[in-house]
């Protein structure tokens, strides 16, 4: 009895763990869980307000560089084309290839540059708040 007991609780607490359960026909490969930006700082407690999940596509051309902007909201992605180099203005570095997940600084100033020959691609999701804006440009 204790044995079923045991295991009905380790097997719904790992179906909890993962969003879906893999299977023969089903793989399920994490690419990023972090409480912590790609710089090392933990990330901020989310803020209140209403929640707004934005997900956009970025494409960079070979060369470009984005200005200095800030995101006062946490947000991810994960680059599917070409190598992408994050910078701070303290001058820590992140250099990313197609398949890198990252976890973005908040509220920290940076930029990325298109260090490759082909067009950069990176899919960003947003956990924002409703009315409050996503990225801000430094003036």
């Amino acid at each position: 009895m204790f044995l079923g007991v045991s295991l009905t609780f380790v097997s719904s607490f790992l179906s909890t763990a993962v969003a879906i359960e893999p299977t023969d026909d089903i793989a399920v490969e994490q690419l990023l869980k972090t409480s912590k930006s790609w710089d090392g700082r933990t990330l901020p407690s989310y803020p209140t307000g209403q929640p707004e999940v934005t997900i956009l596509k970025i494409t960079i051309a070979p060369g470009a560089t984005l200005p200095y902007h800030q995101h006062p909201v946490i947000n991810a992605g994960i680059l599917t084309k070409g190598h992408l180099t994050v910078t701070t203005k303290a001058g820590k570095q992140l250099v990313m290839k197609a398949g890198d997940a990252i976890a973005e600084v908040v509220d920290k100033w940076h930029y990325g540059t298109n260090s490759g020959v082909e067009p950069v691609e990176i899919i960003v999701f947003y956990a924002g708040i409703e009315g409050k804006p996503l990225t801000i440009k430094q003036k």
